[in-house]
């Protein structure tokens, strides 16, 4: 009777906590609705790839080393806040595959420039280190990257096949 209890409870939950691609079903990808933006939620450290309002999948994220804030020059080791555009992919990636956000807009160069500091660039989503090997482990959950929002090599492949180029991105704190 308890497992009947437990197994209904998780049916009650399913549909609050979208499925990563290692839970769901074969074929379940070739349904998935057209991703129409990302979200990033840095206090949360999640990311969210959204259809329309309906949260298609959820992944957990480790941002830059200095992690509060928003990015504000080269070197500063913060995830940069706002909106952008995933513009283009890297599958030679020194961390697994990558795919390049459109960071700094022009906002992001006025105000860098304002103080006489290079804003930076070369943020990404991406996968983890490729030397890590079997310890890339290690790297899940943390902040680590220089700016960049990293999550694991298989939920790098799911993003890849699911968010085309030209895709927005938003950045909340």
């Amino acid at each position: 009777m308890a497992s009947f209890l437990a197994f209904a409870f998780s049916l009650l939950l399913a549909p609050l906590s979208p499925l990563s691609a290692s839970e769901l079903p074969m074929g379940a990808m070739d349904e998935t609705p057209e991703v129409s933006e990302v979200l990033v939620r840095k206090e949360e450290r999640r990311l969210y790839l959204l259809s329309g309002d309906q949260v298609v999948r959820s992944y957990r994220i480790g941002l830059g080393d200095n992690p509060s804030g928003h990015k504000l020059y080269e070197g500063d080791k913060r995830t940069p806040e706002g909106k952008y555009v995933l513009d283009w992919r890297n599958s030679n990636s020194d961390f697994y595959k990558s795919i390049h956000i459109s960071y700094p807009n022009a906002e992001d160069r006025e105000q860098a420039s304002a103080w006489g500091l290079d804003p930076g660039g070369s943020i990404m989503i991406h996968g983890l280190p490729n030397e890590a090997g079997d310890m890339a482990f290690a790297f899940l959950g943390l902040d680590w990257t220089d700016g960049c929002i990293a999550v694991s090599n298989e939920e790098m492949d799911e993003i890849w096949q699911l968010v085309a180029d030209g895709t927005p991105i938003r950045i909340v704190p």
